[in-house]
């Protein structure tokens, strides 16, 4: 009797959770045919007339941490790529055909649960398919965002997965290093700072400390910049007023990885400022896809009062566990 009401109890707290993520079709900023997932704390859009994409996450009733260029809402049908905003999935390294695949049509969504899966249609120019499978914990804001490319296409492809984020104007981005060490204990490298020929660290949008790499966005700073670093454990954090957007991602070994041992990126202009994760480097045999994983994370009442090691630790730590 017991165990049957302990099963009961189980299964009834199961449904629960699962109902307490909330799907629907709606329209947004000209889209008809958009979809809404909330669990009440949080939320996300995710479009279908175009993409794959996902345009909004947020707090409920609070602001879009993912940038959306005005110009381009409820567009679609594009003869070029355009930027848009929101996070996309991309291949790497970066091409001026196949990553700038057109993904302005409409796309296929499938509900599963409190999953859906965004599949876009096979890119003329690439051959490939890309895929945005998004789950919704019950509570908090934690979200899995699965990117899947698969090759469609007659030969085989040497690609990797890029999962790019396009953050709101105003905020600052902060990735970190992997575990520092001393000298001359620990005499090997341990990552790669990858620079691009347009990056100019002097700009004093970047900065450095012992631990961490930070980049801010800026609207009246025009000149771009992008640094890639490598760290098996991942992360970009957002802050931007006092939400805080972490993203994360396990990567592969550096030798494995795109742009010289990149697993993450970031790169910024006037209109918004992007992190990027990257997955290993895979030859893909015609059918055959890759995979790579992101977790996000949101997070209210954050403050940073100085760029130091101790005060980032303590505001972005305790979101990395």
């Amino acid at each position: 009797m017991h165990r049957v009401l302990a099963t009961t109890l189980v299964l009834l707290l199961s449904m629960s959770l699962q109902a307490a993520v909330k799907i629907e079709k709606v329209p947004y900023r000209g889209w008809p045919n958009s979809y809404r997932m909330s669990n009440g704390e949080v939320e996300l859009i995710l479009l279908s007339d175009v993409g794959p994409r996902v345009i909004r996450y947020g707090f409920v009733g609070g602001q879009n941490l993912f940038k959306e260029f005005e110009a381009q809402m409820g567009h679609s049908g594009e003869k070029e790529w355009m930027p848009r905003g929101g996070h996309r999935l991309w291949m790497a390294p970066e091409d001026p055909v196949g990553s700038y695949a057109l993904d302005n049509s409409p796309i296929q969504v499938e509900q599963k649960g409190e999953t859906l899966i965004l599949t876009g249609g096979v890119e003329k120019e690439t051959g490939l398919q890309r895929q945005i499978t998004v789950k919704l914990a019950a509570t908090g804001s934690g979200v899995e965002v699965v990117h899947r490319i698969t090759n469609k296409a007659a030969k085989p492809k040497h690609i990797a997965g890029w999962a790019l984020t396009m953050m709101a104007q105003g905020g600052v981005a902060i990735t970190g290093f992997p575990p520092r060490g001393t000298h001359p204990k620990d005499l090997p490298p341990t990552n790669p700072l990858v620079m691009w020929a347009y990056t100019d660290f002097s700009d004093r949008r970047w900065q450095f400390t012992k631990k961490y790499l930070i980049l801010r966005q800026d609207a009246n700073a025009a000149a771009p910049q992008k640094a890639g670093t490598f760290n098996k454990n991942t992360f970009g954090a957002y802050l931007l007023g006092s939400d805080l957007f972490v993203k994360r991602s396990t990567a592969s070994d550096p030798s494995e990885q795109p742009d010289y041992g990149c697993s993450f990126e970031t790169f910024t202009s006037a209109d918004f400022l992007e992190m990027e994760t990257l997955g290993p480097l895979k030859t893909l045999q015609p059918g055959a896809s890759l995979d790579h994983t992101e977790h996000w994370t949101l997070h209210k009442n954050v403050k940073i009062p100085v760029w130091s090691d101790d005060a980032i630790d303590r505001a972005i730590l305790p979101f990395l566990k």
